[in-house]
């Protein structure tokens, strides 16, 4: 990078790589998520996850060389990093996952680009700008109308409620994540060995919580669930996670964030076919409000 800024830098064929890598994983693993939910607790199927993508990690980080002794303070950062990003983030969306169909999940999970934004703006103590706040009251008002079929009239609509609030305190979690991963890789610090230790971390937070709870980290030895444990764990939080931190340096977190945008279209999509999703007028007017709030948001001003 030559740029101070990437952002600003043009993309090349490794980063359209990594950002199509990105979306299809990505895309599709809110799927295979449903496979987990139903037996296990959601923080037992999260922590055995990390487990399986550490044993893939670890020869990884080792066969690259990366650097893995860092100071106390870098490990503080690695320790927030996975508290973030590699446990409570996942952990709201699998209790999510309970009640709400996946595609609504991804929904939800694209508002990331505007939050990153309004994050971003936050911490430089700068105001967001007019076309931030339009894009990101289009995206809020596109989240609620997909989720307004399930809301309105429905006996137990606090459910669907409570879906929603967790997917946005996941995709709060994400993008906090976000801002610690950018900040730890403008220290030098690998995205191998930054997403190493942040799995490490994250992983003893869980394990943590689940004994003070008192649960069981028994889980479900059935053909799906591990298929679908070693394909989150293998793909969506390997491979698709150390693609998107790279793509986070290499091009800034609001282009990278953007492709958070694509994601309901293949969720949704797989989301229809698997568990018979219903589409009404108002799940495709906010499914559009969504993608229009996104670009509103991202687009190049210029």
């Amino acid at each position: 990078m030559t740029s101070s800024n990437p952002s600003t830098v043009a993309m090349t064929r490794l980063d359209y790589t990594l950002y199509g890598l990105v979306v299809l994983i990505w895309g599709s693993t809110w799927i295979a998520l449903r496979l987990q939910l139903g037996v296990v607790a959601p923080e037992v199927s999260v922590l055995w996850r990390f487990c399986v993508a550490l044993v893939f990690m670890v020869p990884l980080v080792l066969i690259r060389k990366d650097r893995l002794i860092f100071p106390f303070a870098m490990h503080l950062r690695f320790a927030l990093l996975g508290s973030l990003l590699f446990s409570s983030n996942f952990i709201f969306f699998y209790y999510a996952g309970l009640t709400t169909p996946t595609g609504l999940l991804a929904v939800v999970f694209s508002l990331a680009s505007i939050i990153n934004l309004l994050l971003g703006a936050l911490l430089a103590r700068k105001r967001p700008s007019t076309r931030l706040a339009i894009g990101g009251l289009i995206g809020a008002i596109g989240s609620g109308l997909m989720f307004a079929p399930q809301i309105i009239g429905q006996p137990f609509g606090y459910i669907a409620i409570q879906g929603l609030i967790y997917c946005l305190l996941g995709t709060l979690s994400f993008c906090g994540g976000n801002i610690i991963a950018a900040s730890v890789q403008r220290r030098g610090v690998s995205v191998f060995s930054s997403a190493l230790w942040g799995m490490v971390y994250g992983i003893l937070g869980m394990a943590a919580f689940i004994a003070l709870e008192g649960g069981s980290f028994t889980i479900e030895w059935t053909l799906p669930y591990w298929s679908a444990l070693v394909f989150l764990a293998m793909f969506g939080s390997v491979i698709a996670f150390a693609s998107y931190l790279t793509l986070l340096g290499r091009i800034g977190a609001a282009r990278a964030s953007y492709s958070t945008v694509l994601y309901p279209v293949i969720a949704l999509v797989l989301s229809t076919a698997l568990e018979g999703y219903q589409w009404t007028l108002p799940a495709i007017l906010g499914l559009g409000f969504v993608l229009m709030g996104n670009v509103v948001v991202l687009r190049n001003p210029k």
